[in-house]
């Protein structure tokens, strides 16, 4: 291992031990840092650092004053990927707690440090997509539809603002989008819907997708930005080796597609003819269901990140094949 110490937040969570674990995999030095518990807790996340462990493991509730106890220079850069992200949480305290306040702490610690802040907010903030799906536009433009998507907006404002004056070396925020791969089961109802269908599919041969209860939106055709966690990872190991210029950027693939094409990708993974049934979207979550999100990538493409992103079909087959041997033998 060679370079200075990366400090990897939500490191027992999904894009954080995927994050950590290219890290590590390319020789960095890591810091992982959740409740310790998880990393055990989660066994695909415990599979992942029993093949690369973290120098250390910080307790999230340790978190500031392991950080306040380090010298400036000695930490390279914050990757801060742990939030609350149940979308269906309508606590706002503790939203504001977990997600707000938390990456305020971070990001003055960040700057005490002398370190790179790189954090992790959401497509949640554009809401209903009424002002569209643009990281140019300013975000007091937007309103979201639930509590964690205000918690993540709230903190972009504050990053672009208030944030201003003391403000880390270098920094960028990303509205992550429909984010899917392996390392993510233990999210249960929050992971993705193609980790949801591989395991149906399995359990019954059968994928069931939400019903469209809006005019002139077939079933199965409300579409998302489904993006590979490995292409996400890319982007992010990009923007701390490469640089971007100070703000924040969509990351998703530009491109929309239907749940019906993901149910599609899920049976030809697995290699099954598709049998799909469509049930009522839950009446609690109706009213605030998106029926589209496409980020705009123009921004990121022109801050020089180049690389494609993976069509679902083919992430759906690499998906499957690490996740198979756990769903079918486990």
């Amino acid at each position: 291992m060679s370079g200075p110490l990366l400090l990897v937040t939500g490191a027992a969570g999904f894009i954080g031990a995927r994050l950590a674990e290219r890290l590590m995999r390319e020789g960095e030095k890591v810091a992982a840092c959740d409740a310790p518990g998880h990393f055990e807790a989660r066994p695909e996340i415990a599979a992942l650092y029993k093949a690369s462990p973290p120098v250390e493991v910080v307790d999230r509730e340790r978190l500031a004053a392991w950080l306040a106890g380090r010298a400036p220079g000695s930490v390279g850069a914050i990757f801060h990927m742990g939030a609350c992200t149940d979308t269906t949480n309508y606590d706002e305290a503790y939203m504001e707690r977990m997600n707000t306040a938390c990456t305020r702490t971070l990001w003055g610690l960040a700057a005490r440090l002398r370190a790179p802040l790189l954090y992790a907010s959401s497509a949640a903030v554009y809401g209903d997509g009424a002002q569209g799906y643009d990281d140019a536009t300013p975000p007091g433009a937007f309103s979201p539809l639930n509590p964690y998507g205000a918690s993540k907006l709230r903190f972009d404002v504050w990053a672009l603002e208030e944030g201003q004056a003391a403000r880390p070396p270098r920094w960028a925020g990303f509205r992550f989008f429909n984010v899917y791969g392996f390392a993510e089961t233990h999210k249960a109802k929050m992971s993705s819907v193609l980790r949801q269908a591989f395991a149906q599919i399995q359990e019954r041969g059968r994928v069931r997708l939400f019903r469209s209860h809006k005019a002139g939106v077939a079933d199965g055709h409300q579409k998302r930005d489904f993006i590979l966690v490995d292409d996400l990872v890319d982007a992010l190991l990009h923007a701390w080796r490469e640089g971007l210029p100070d703000g924040i950027y969509n990351l998703g693939t530009g491109r929309a597609r239907t749940f019906l094409d993901l149910a599609r990708a899920a049976f030809a993974a697995v290699g099954t003819e598709p049998r799909i049934d469509y049930i009522d979207t839950p009446p609690q979550v109706r009213e605030r269901y998106q029926y589209f999100t496409e980020a705009r990538m123009e921004k990121l493409r022109a801050a020089g990140y180049r690389k494609a992103f993976t069509p679902i079909e083919e992430g759906a087959a690499r998906y499957w094949e690490r996740l198979r041997p756990a769903l079918v033998h486990g």
